[in-house]
């Protein structure tokens, strides 16, 4: 494909050479000659010097160097985007496999590809153009609209409602019981029946063997256009906010409220029935155990300021030698005080 024909798709300004061949798109250190890669952190600057790509996407053109500019005011989501003119996942071909067991009350719209071994239960609505791969399962009285995709081993549960172009990735598992447990006298547990459901709204995805659970009672809530990652465990109850992005093994206790636009780096645990409000970010590994501002960066467990947890780092492995330090402080005081007691007891008498 010629680096003109992609500047035109993409809507970038082209600085260079527009007959350029570009057979592909790759990392800033991986690129190969004619290949497409991208600057998007400036910290990375350096490395452009060192690449051997035919072109890069930049927020402005880089016209000191060999390799072609093409001027991006978002030059990853361009990336992401010239990714899609080189390759498309393969998309099976609509039909029903004859191995497909689907209910006589269930509704699928036009254009769906069911996959072999896939299971649609009594009453599930599907919208039209969804793609089923070979054994999802699907139980009774789910409502899923249009452009559904599920990845094998995906199941969603009973009466949960999904909306239109949902991702599920492998093994993910919407609706599945909340944890819920009344202790006996005896000290035995007994199961709370989850008799609420879970709503997957617009425009997200959930990747591999991640669970949303259904609420005890009301709704657990994926709000339009969450992205969860591999190995997420969402509670029961939970709100999860628009455009949110919870990192791999992240966990989510029972009614734990995620607002608009919050991020949870890698390793996050939320206690439950607390607010992380709008714009919050939350570094890997901290444990959030109250409420956080909106706008707030925090870390650590428990989790505070994330400027002063870093300063708090820094100085931890210090403690050591800042603790003996302090004692020969302390000491030294000790004896001073005792020599200016002493002196004073002599001009008494």
């Amino acid at each position: 494909m010629k680096l003109g024909e992609i500047a035109a798709a993409l809507g970038c300004e082209l600085v260079g050479d527009p007959s350029v061949d570009i057979s592909g798109v790759a990392g800033l250190e991986h690129a190969g000659p004619s290949e497409l890669t991208f600057l998007a952190n400036p910290k990375y600057a350096h490395k452009v010097r060192q690449s051997r790509a035919g072109a890069i996407l930049v927020r402005q053109a880089l016209t000191e160097l060999p390799l072609s500019s093409l001027v991006s005011a978002n030059p990853y989501l361009d990336f992401a985007r010239a990714l899609e003119l080189f390759y498309q996942p393969p998309r099976p071909a609509p039909g029903i496999h004859p191995t497909a067991v689907i209910a006589a009350s269930a509704a699928v719209g036009a254009g769906a590809s069911i996959g072999a071994y896939a299971c649609i239960g009594e009453g599930v609505s599907i919208g039209k153009n969804a793609v089923l791969y070979p054994h999802v399962v699907i139980y009774d009285g789910v409502e899923i609209g249009d452009d559904f995709c599920a990845h094998s081993h995906a199941v969603v549960r009973e009466f949960c409602r999904i909306g239109s172009r949902v991702i599920l990735q492998n093994g993910v598992v919407v609706g599945g019981d909340g944890f819920g447990f009344a202790k006996r006298e005896d000290g035995t547990h007994y199961k709370i029946v989850q008799s609420g459901v879970t709503v997957i709204e617009d425009d997200v995805e959930i990747q591999a063997l991640s669970s949303v659970d259904r609420a005890t009672v009301g709704q657990t809530v994926v709000r339009r256009g969450a992205k969860i990652d591999s190995l997420v465990q969402v509670g029961h109850a939970c709100v999860v906010g628009e455009d949110n992005i919870i990192c791999a093994q992240a966990g989510l206790a029972g009614s734990s409220v995620l607002e608009k636009n919050v991020l949870l780096a890698g390793q996050v645990g939320v206690s439950g029935h607390l607010t992380v409000h709008e714009n919050a970010v939350v570094y890997a590994q901290s444990g959030i155990g109250g409420d956080v501002d909106p706008g707030a960066v925090v870390s650590g467990s428990p989790a505070f300021d994330a400027a002063t947890w870093r300063r708090a780092v820094t100085a931890f492995p210090r403690l050591a030698d800042m603790l003996k330090s302090l004692r020969q402080l302390e000491k030294r005081i000790q004896q001073l005080e005792a020599r200016l007691a002493g002196t004073g007891g002599a001009d008494d008498r």
